[in-house]
């Protein structure tokens, strides 16, 4: 008889875990792995990564859920491998091949397609998506067999550089890098440029190297944080705070910070500012300077609270602060 297995006794975490997402697991999988390490109780993604795709995929625990919405917005930066002259039922390399031509492009004209995709696009989104029709996601009708219409989406590319390719021989191929807007759908994008091209074309590889202001630098992969000791993985979290790049900052007084907390607006001297991080003073000044309150917007010199942390969230998270650096 098989002995029980250990109950995994979870407890409040608060932070951002910048991932470095594995091939050939989802993003929830990959969730659901980061938070069993971290025995956290609440955990969230801030968007989606297929499984065909690697790379940086931020994780938000406990507090850090309630800003996690704000960097859906963020535009994000891929590197992918375009493998030309062959169409897939799903775009990508996981899908059946539904059709075959030769490869007759020139450099020259690759140049000149890629061109033709800058700015702002339209994109009809993949039956093999996550986006929903009467209730239901389009892979669920892919998966009967069915096709419904999809309205085309406007989307932005800000940039599309082409870091290789090879025209001839058995496996022709470009390799780009992509900065675009939220929705870009990069599958779509590479199977666009193989038809404008003549020849069709599928995603074989495709790696985010960046999202908003993180990058693939400072992201750290599930072995690496499952040899690490418990208190390693804690340390492997960022603040919440990091979600809130490109917010004002403002520092309320202990009175002030109270009264912000209990959702009331406060007056002071501050300009007009859509987006404000708001502070308040660490009661622990061993181990911060300040305590992030939660976010707000200023008008007409109020400050007008968004969404805020819990006094006992605020208190989990100074707890389990690191001394500051003298």
């Amino acid at each position: 008889m098989n002995a029980p297995r250990a109950r995994v006794v979870r407890r409040p975490v608060h932070g951002v875990l910048l991932l470095d997402k594995p091939l050939g697991l989802s993003s929830n999988q990959a969730l659901q792995k980061a938070k069993w390490l971290l025995r956290a109780e609440k955990a969230g993604h801030t968007g989606t990564l297929d499984p065909l795709a690697t790379g940086v995929l931020p994780l938000c625990f406990g507090a850090a859920t309630k800003f996690s919405q704000l960097h859906l917005d963020a535009d994000k930066t891929y590197e992918t491998t375009v493998r030309l002259g062959i169409k897939t039922s799903t775009a990508d390399a996981e899908g059946e091949v539904i059709s075959t031509r030769p490869v007759r492009c020139t450099p020259g004209q690759v140049v000149e397609v890629l061109d033709r995709f800058m700015g702002p696009i339209q994109q009809v989104p993949p039956m093999h998506s996550a986006l929903k029709k009467d209730g239901k996601a389009l892979y669920e009708y892919a998966r009967d067999g069915e096709t419904v219409e999809r309205p085309p989406r406007e989307v932005v590319i800000h940039e599309l550089e082409l870091l290789d390719l090879q025209l001839q021989g058995d496996t022709p191929f470009l390799r780009l890098r992509v900065l675009c807007s939220k929705g870009t759908y990069i599958r779509t994008l590479g199977e666009d440029i193989g038809e404008a091209l003549g020849c069709g074309g599928h995603l074989v590889a495709l790696r985010r190297i960046a999202t908003g202001p993180f990058d693939q630098s400072q992201c750290i992969d599930l072995a690496t944080l499952e040899a690490l000791e418990e208190t390693g993985r804690h340390r492997a979290l960022r603040p919440a705070e990091i979600l809130l790049d490109g917010h004002e900052a403002i520092m309320l007084d202990a009175d002030n910070a109270g009264r912000f907390l209990s959702g009331m607006r406060r007056r002071g001297s501050w300009p007009d500012a859509p987006r404000v991080a708001v502070f308040g003073p660490a009661r622990d000044k061993e181990t911060a300077s300040r305590a992030l309150l939660g976010t707000a917007h200023v008008k007409a010199c109020e400050l007008i609270p968004g969404r805020l942390l819990s006094p006992i969230e605020i208190q989990q998270i100074l707890e389990n602060q690191a001394p500051s650096e003298p």
